[in-house]
């Protein structure tokens, strides 16, 4: 097993990791902007994409939701597919497109439930991923708030319907 896969099959470990490093940066913050966040993008770019590689497969998209869908990055679906499932998961729970492959999906809703600080985070509509971000540090884009940006027709919608195994309503779909 896997540095990576050890870690992510400790979704709670990984969220309090998230929660602390989301604190620290948010407090750096106003250094950071008088910095400049190009500069410090610079220097903190290659340190994130390798230990996020490492831990999660990421493909730096510059938009990072992982502590949103049960630090399972949706990037690595086959099918790039950021809100859930696409219906073609297998009754073993694997994916359509790799059979040999657990759905992301499916890896994510199982380990959000691990996740009492984020976990809820997994029934939120994610907007469609920024390909001009792709390749930047995830820190700077949500700091600069380019990682929230949505396309016209995305503004107002902010959960999903998720159904538990029983197909009961686990969350319901909410306007804000």
């Amino acid at each position: 097993m896997s540095l990576g896969s050890w870690l992510r099959d400790r979704p709670h470990f990984l969220e309090i990791v998230y929660k602390a490093a989301e604190n620290f940066v948010t407090r750096l913050d106003p250094l950071i902007s008088r910095i400049g966040y190009d500069r410090v993008e610079r220097l903190i770019t290659p340190p994130e994409e390798i230990a996020k590689e490492i831990v999660f497969d990421c493909r730096m998209c510059g938009q990072c939701i992982l502590h949103s869908t049960g630090m399972t990055c949706p990037m690595t679906c086959p099918k790039h597919i950021r809100n859930g499932p696409c219906g073609g998961v297998r009754e073993n729970g694997h994916c359509e497109v790799k059979p040999e492959m657990r759905c992301v999906w499916v890896e994510a809703y199982e380990r959000s439930l691990h996740m009492p600080i984020y976990g809820k985070e997994m029934t939120q509509l994610q907007p469609p991923v920024n390909k001009s971000l792709r390749g930047r540090a995830a820190w700077i884009t949500m700091l600069t708030g380019e990682d929230k940006q949505v396309p016209a027709g995305w503004e107002g919608i902010s959960e999903l319907t998720i159904l538990d195994a029983d197909h009961t309503c686990w969350f319901s779909a909410q306007e804000e």
